[in-house]
């Protein structure tokens, strides 16, 4: 015989609640499909074992995160162990509706866990029926409960440091891309547009956005003179090239254009020289965020390809959970899943392919490189992510590194071994921070190109500073 208790987590307390007897609990599935929707026939078959309200607000959620994490918490340790049965000649089973906590009761418990199956339909029941279950609590009192502990849950997942936070870098390589494909798709259209009156143009500026720069200024080809050559210049940053317009300007195949179509072209090349200054202005946004969210990552890989690992892992703390191994083909999903459906070389990289290393590399050390680079990768995003205190000096140290392999592959010079460099990284970390307490200005213009003899100094003085003021403070007091 199997006696059937099954575990229910609810804003107001943890509910035990005990399901009639049964020999196969499978058996129960049937008649619990069929009564779940009816109260009293639902009472028939389940009745409230034992119910802990949770003492306040604050203990609610410790204990929905612990819920959430997989983790049993004490207070659901000693609910369970003193009202589950124990002993006796049944056979006593905990159902669940998380299979992850499940796992973590199973080790704190003696009891057999079941998840699913008629489980599954009980707690439904059960969900539906909560409020009429326990007595003294109304359907009212079970939704501000919710309600309360929904606001608290989301307020604490969401609570971050506002300037490390990942999504901003997410959202912003999403509209970087997307700015691309506008403006070259812009870009291309000012083309055709003002190139039915200024054709000679396109082949002696190929720069989208010169382009559009210089439609906006010249307008009608015809009114070009020497007077327009200096601004010109301005533009295409070189003489020849602007007295190469002129020239163009003065000998064009181009048809005549009215001034009103001359307006509406120069009105559409303006949105998109703007386009593309904000672009400029995003991608410097950018950089800044990854120099406060992700030093090491950007500092190792840059910050555009950096960025592109973060939003494709779909934040920091993924990417710094992913292997080496999936960070390497990390964006080559799809020549991945092809490559094994039909049994052929599976990809070397995905979206570190874009960095400058994997690119100087010769073709027969592009898989090693890439390996290489994608193990420093992992390094990098895990210091970022749970480092308190943002620093590039281990980015530098790992960009160190992957230089010195490059090398070891071309000229076969013997790199550092990569404890030694993580050192003498640490030590460097612990100098910049001991200097920032002691209020050493470490961005003065020339210090970092200082000896290490005369920063030690300077430490020492000023740690000297320091034990003087502490001990005329003493004196005062």
């Amino acid at each position: 015989m199997v006696l059937l208790h099954v575990l229910f987590e609810h804003a107001a307390g943890y509910a035990l609640f005990a399901v009639k007897e049964v020999e196969e609990i499978g058996m129960l599935l049937p008649q619990v499909e069929e009564n779940v929707l009816n109260i009293g026939k639902f009472n028939s078959m389940v009745s409230l074992a034992a119910f802990f309200p949770f003492k306040s607000a604050q203990a609610a959620l410790e204990n929905i995160n612990a819920v959430s994490e997989g983790v049993v918490h004490a207070d659901l340790k000693l609910f369970l162990e003193t009202n589950l049965p124990h002993g006796g000649k049944k056979k006593v089973a905990l159902g669940v509706a998380d299979a992850k906590i499940g796992a973590a009761l199973q080790e704190e418990l003696t009891c057999s866990i079941q998840t699913g199956g008629v489980v599954a339909e009980i707690l439904r029941g059960v969900r539906l029926h909560f409020h009429s279950l326990v007595k003294g609590l109304t359907g009212q009192a079970a939704s501000k409960a919710q309600l309360g502990l929904g606001h608290s849950y989301s307020r604490a997942k969401v609570k971050f440091n506002v300037n490390r936070a990942d999504n901003m870098i997410i959202q912003s390589i999403a509209l970087l891309d997307q700015l691309d494909k506008d403006i070259n798709t812009f870009s291309m259209r000012v083309r055709e547009w003002y190139g039915y009156h200024f054709p000679e143009l396109i082949k002696i500026v190929p720069d989208n956005s010169m382009y559009c720069r210089l439609a906006q200024l010249i307008g009608n080809r015809k009114e070009l003179s020497e007077e327009s050559l200096e601004s010109l210049e301005e533009v295409v940053m070189d003489s020849a090239k602007a007295q190469a317009i002129l020239e163009a300007s003065r000998s064009s195949m181009g048809m005549d254009i009215s001034p009103i179509d001359l307006i509406n072209i120069e009105r559409f090349s303006n949105r998109v020289v703007s386009l593309a200054s904000y672009r400029l202005e995003l991608q410097e946004y950018l950089r800044s965020k990854m120099n406060q969210v992700a030093p090491n990552l950007a500092a190792l890989i840059g910050e555009v390809v950096g960025a592109r690992l973060i939003s494709h892992a779909g934040s920091l703390t993924n990417l710094a959970k992913y292997p080496a191994s999936t960070v390497q083909i990390l964006g080559a999903e799809k020549a991945l899943f092809r490559a094994l459906k039909t049994r052929g070389n599976t990809p070397k990289y995905g979206l570190i392919f874009h960095s400058t290393f994997i690119g100087r590399a010769a073709a027969k050390n592009k898989g090693r490189i890439s390996r290489y680079l994608a193990n420093k990768c992992t390094i990098a995003s895990r210091i970022d992510c749970f480092s308190e205190v943002p620093t590039s000096v281990f980015g530098d140290k790992l960009r160190d590194q992957v230089e010195e392999r490059l090398s070891f592959y071309e000229t076969g010079e013997v790199p550092r071994k990569n404890v030694d460099v993580m050192k003498e990284a640490v030590k460097e970390v612990s100098l910049t921070f001991e200097l920032l307490r002691l209020q050493i200005n470490i961005e003065a213009p020339g210090f970092k190109s200082l000896p290490a003899s005369i920063i030690f100094v300077l430490v020492l003085k000023a740690r000297q500073r320091e034990q003087v003021q502490k001990f005329v403070f003493e004196l005062c007091v």
